[in-house]
């Protein structure tokens, strides 16, 4: 039988070898070592020694518990591979054992780089007193550690390098190779500020995203790197990453652009250039001219000539094409909403196959919340243009989501928190420095000098303090943790911190909570406290308003349309993309006498295109805001809805009642 002496310097040899490079342990328990150690060796080479097994030895067992799992990480031809300390060549009985352990160890995740506290492993060797008087010599495992690897306390270490590694993998996973080369192209350009600044992090990024993507055994090459690396492997939670992440997720890429400016521009900073690269233009337009589509993009509001009678549910014939003087001041008075709460609920689909094939006349109140619900019916400039969008037909529709912004999306551009139990937001028009606040039922008090409250809630957004930022400002309270909320009364309300002008006055304030969104207008001059509402929350009940704002109807207009006022409709139609085939998300749309889009409306969307486009939506996002249709007179618009909304509706028919249509 070998010396164990074989063994042992064999070991040493590969941890020599090893040891040039970083070395990591896997995730095998030190008991699990020890137990494949002493059962690997060939039955009659271990023998009883006394009491134990010949090589059941304390010593050996603590350098194999050390160390047993130590591994380093090779490279042949982009396919890493783990090499362990006992990948060796000796005779047996070690030679079973030494691929046991390694099998065992090479099977495991790594789960850490290697240090020891100490700087020798194990005990070299030791002697015994023999019953006659004679002296035996024992030797185990042992092994000299290069100081780079002897660390005490080094938890702080072995968790940052962990880090490092688990954000670098994440990165190459979540981060395409195709939009680091946009941020790349971008900064070569210079159309993003403060881009040459991680141009060389980025093009780092590139060079080693391709080899992850076509290297065996990524977790590996990810521990390799990121020793390399270091802080710099962490490059999805920068700044630059947080862009990289946004392209990566399909974001708009003028919106995503700016969320990185907002981060590093001041606030003066004007945008000097369009966002998007020279090869995404070259790239689209080949495609465009490849598929005939030039013509597609140039875009009209549609008139009643362009529609159907297969595309419409609804036509009032019997419009009146003017109206006496009664009837013009009748239909401007506006109209409490508090005097509608019992009106019937009926469901869109009910409405729409019971109640719309009867009605002779309808009229759709326009309230204040509807704002973003305004919609254009849009037709291509050249009728006979090929179809561009995912279903058969040409048309389309643009929502004024893209001209006034309701609160909610002011505040998710202003990267507030939308979603939460309960979401209080405000927003006002001037340069005063106004401040939300609430006060919880343990008088707990959020506002701008204490923003977060272990119920769960805080304040995310605070502007103007300090000098204008914006005269669309906005500020954001919201609870994400019902179970942390506690019961009691809730009281929001405004203060005034700073007057700096008497123009535009008032604001505005969102209250959301049970998928609904209740608005609140104040139109004086805002003092030291305006109380919004006062709400009352439990576990069992949820939320109600206990006491609000006065229920005023404060008209305003919109589209040539007046708010909290019941309107005329001629026509009620679905979207486009249901015309023929049901295609993605279905819209009603009424459309309304007056209503005039007084804004260049959007031809097109992204999400609108045809798969074969898709693969160049930046540049098609860029052209969608550029290419807008004129302004019109004769054209298709009113409000439209999809879910999650509801609208007051009068309908004259048979007989004639006031319902409210819920989506």
């Amino acid at each position: 039988m070998a010396d164990f002496i074989v063994f042992k310097e064999a070991v040493q040899k590969q941890f020599d070898k090893l040891s040039s490079k970083d070395l990591y342990e896997t995730d095998v328990s030190k008991d699990k070592l020890w137990d494949t150690y002493l059962s690997s060796f060939p039955e009659g080479s271990n023998p009883i020694y006394l009491e134990k097994s010949e090589h059941d030895c304390n010593c050996c067992k603590q350098f194999i518990r050390a160390c047993g799992s130590t591994v380093g990480i090779v490279n042949n031809d982009n396919k890493y591979e783990l090499v362990t300390i006992w990948d060796i060549d000796v005779p047996e009985p070690y030679k079973s054992v030494a691929k046991a352990l390694s099998n065992l160890v090479k099977n495991a995740n790594i789960k850490d780089r290697f240090l020891h506290e100490e700087k020798t492993l194990g005990t070299n060797f030791n002697h015994q007193e023999l019953e006659d008087g004679g002296i035996k010599r024992w030797d185990h495992f042992y092994y000299k550690l290069p100081k780079r690897f002897v660390q005490q306390n080094s938890g702080i270490i072995l968790s940052t390098a962990r880090s490092n590694y688990e954000v670098l993998f994440r990165s190459f996973q979540e981060i395409t190779l195709e939009s680091a080369n946009t941020v790349l192209e971008l900064i070569e350009q210079k159309s993003i500020y403060r881009g040459e600044e991680y141009k060389s992090i980025v093009s780092l990024f590139i060079k080693n995203k391709k080899l992850f993507d076509k290297t065996v055994n990524r977790d590996y090459f990810c521990w390799e790197l990121s020793m390399k690396l270091g802080e710099v492997s962490k490059i999805r939670n920068t700044v630059i990453g947080t862009l990289l992440i946004d392209i990566s997720e399909n974001m708009a890429l003028d919106n995503a652009v700016k969320r990185f400016e907002t981060k590093v521009a001041p606030m003066n900073y004007k945008r000097p250039t369009a966002i998007a690269t020279k090869s995404m233009i070259e790239s689209a337009q080949k495609e465009v001219e490849k598929l005939g589509i030039s013509g597609s993009l140039y875009r009209r509001h549609s008139t009643k000539d362009d529609i159907t009678i297969n595309n419409i549910l609804f036509a009032n014939r019997d419009i009146k094409k003017s109206l006496n003087v009664f009837d013009e001041l009748k239909e401007q008075a506006p109209v409490k909403i508090g005097n509608l709460s019992k009106v019937e609920e009926v469901d869109i689909d009910i409405f729409v196959k019971d109640i719309l094939p009867k009605a002779e006349s309808i009229e759709l109140l326009f309230e204040d919340k509807h704002k973003a619900n305004l919609f254009s019916l849009i037709s291509p400039i050249n009728k006979d243009s090929k179809p561009i969008f995912k279903w058969d037909n040409n048309f389309s529709w643009s929502y004024n989501g893209n001209v006034t912004d309701s609160i909610k999306e002011k505040i998710k551009k202003a990267g507030g928190n939308v979603n939460g139990i309960l979401r209080a937001s405000l927003s006002w028009f001037n340069s005063d420095d106004l401040d939300i606040h609430c006060t919880e039922p343990n008088r707990n008090h959020i506002y701008f000098s204490k923003k977060r409250s272990n119920t769960s809630g805080f304040l995310d957004i605070d502007m103007n303090a300090g000098g204008e930022r914006s005269r669309e400002a906005v500020e954001n309270i919201v609870w994400t943790d019902k179970k942390k909320m506690l019961e009691g009364r809730y009281e929001i309300y405004i203060n005034n911190y700073c007057k700096r002008e008497n123009e535009d006055i008032g604001f505005d304030c969102e209250i959301e909570f049970d998928g609904k969104i209740h608005t609140f207008s104040y139109d004086k001059v805002v003092g030291n406290k305006v109380v919004v509402a006062i709400l009352d929350y439990s576990h069992k009940d949820g939320i109600k308003i206990i006491e609000s704002l006065p229920s005023k109807a404060i008209t305003k207009n919109y589209w040539g349309i007046n708010t909290n006022t019941f309107h005329k409709v001629s026509m009620v139609m679905n979207s486009p993309n249901h015309w023929e085939n049901n295609t993605g998300n279905k819209h009603l749309f009424f459309v309304i006498d007056k209503c005039l889009n007084d804004e260049s409306a959007r031809g097109f969307y992204n999400e609108f295109l045809n798969e074969e486009l898709s693969k160049h939506r930046k540049v098609f996002e860029i052209l969608g805001n550029k290419m807008k249709v004129e302004d019109s007179k004769d054209q298709l618009s009113g409000l439209g809805f999809s879910y999650n909304n509801s609208v007051y509706c009068k309908v004259i028919g048979s007989f004639s009642r006031t319902i409210k249509i819920v989506f």
